[in-house]
């Protein structure tokens, strides 16, 4: 399998320069109301204007002949809550990371203690069990998981019954609807958390997009840590970021490049589509079909191959996420955006408002 790594140029970039002030109220709790209903901040790179729209608009910043490229992975009950099968007052939890083979899953263990090698756990009253095989990458563990098979086809079928939705810290609030952390065109089961610029997508906005002659074409990149893991080093260029599995089908490549053969632009809905598309094309914008993991990161310096347009969501500070929008626009400019959103209320982070650069 292919990895692909950072090709970034390095830079004298601090992590302390990606810092702004955010109130905590703004950080949103709960997505809005009505998906498509969110605001949407419109920043255009070539002038700096910044127009305030709602995120139905965005198909007036689309043209017939674009592609709208979104990620289809889909998010898992990832979270489960348990106890050491021969210490039952002992409890733990796990977050599924990524599947490395059947029934054999990357985890993030709570407490570590309890999860020696040969640590045996039991979840769901009895439903799910498993075993500590190893301990690998900055001290997470592959835990191999048995069940009923004659009730259950897989895992996932296990963790849809017993798991749930992996929120992030930031969100206190519990979600009352599970597919509404889920966008509506999610298919491949996978993430352990969100692509989250596509929850502001509705089925009848999608229909007008593709009415519009505007292609949706998916790609996939399975959600880890490599996402949000914080960055703990001072120079930004010694980050390492975690891999993630990705998919981009021979369908899919010959879309995007016969669009942009033709003058259309590719937009990139989330940055997790933007990574995965800039992975898997080659230093003159073609894309290419490919399985692999990818461990890119994009900060300012880079120079982006395939991704003329981006929608995404208001990022955390000093986060890899931050970085790579600043990337695509201008760090001085981009943080000054993100003042704006604050003067303005717009709310932020994974059930918060959202952002189209054009």
């Amino acid at each position: 399998m292919n990895v692909i790594h950072n090709e970034t140029p390095q830079t004298d970039l601090r992590t302390q320069d990606f810092d702004y002030n955010l109130p905590e109220e703004l950080i949103a709790q709960h997505p809005a109301e009505v998906r498509d209903e969110s605001r949407l901040m419109v920043i255009h790179r070539d002038t700096g204007v910044i127009e305030h729209k709602h995120f139905y608009d965005v198909i007036d910043y689309l043209n017939p002949g674009d592609v709208l490229v979104v990620n289809n992975s889909k998010v898992i009950p990832a979270r489960l809550y348990g106890v050491l099968t021969d210490r039952p007052e002992a409890k733990i939890e796990l977050l599924l990371l990524r599947q490395h083979e059947t029934d054999v899953w990357e985890t993030l263990v709570k407490p570590g203690k309890h999860a020696r090698i040969g640590n045996k756990m039991t979840f769901g009253n009895g439903i799910l069990q498993g075993e500590v095989t190893a301990i690998v990458e900055e001290g997470n563990r592959l835990i191999h998981f048995s069940y009923d098979r004659s009730k259950y086809r897989n895992v996932f079928e296990v963790l849809n019954e017993i798991g749930t939705m992996p929120l992030p810290p930031y969100i206190k609030e519990t979600l009352k609807e599970k597919d509404r952390y889920q966008t509506v065109y999610a298919k491949t089961e996978g993430s352990a958390a969100a692509p989250t610029a596509g929850l502001h997508f509705t089925p009848e906005l999608l229909d007008r997009i593709r009415e519009k002659g505007i292609a949706v074409a998916p790609v996939m990149l399975h959600v880890g840590l490599g996402t949000f893991r914080p960055v703990k080093e001072d120079k930004i260029a010694e980050h390492v970021m975690h891999t993630e599995y990705i998919s981009v089908s021979q369908e899919t490549a010959d879309l995007i490049n016969a669009r942009r053969a033709a003058g259309g632009r590719v937009i990139c809905v989330g940055t997790t589509s933007c990574r995965t598309l800039e992975s898997v094309s080659d230093d003159n914008g073609i894309v290419h079909a490919m399985d692999a993991d990818t461990g890119i990161f994009i900060y300012p310096g880079y120079k982006f191959k395939a991704t003329d347009a981006l929608i995404t969501n208001f990022h955390l500070p000093q986060s890899t996420l931050l970085m790579l929008v600043s990337a695509f626009y201008n760090r001085d400019a981009m943080l000054a955006a993100y003042r704006t959103a604050v003067e303005m209320k717009y709310r932020f982070f994974s059930f918060g408002d959202a952002t189209l650069m054009v």
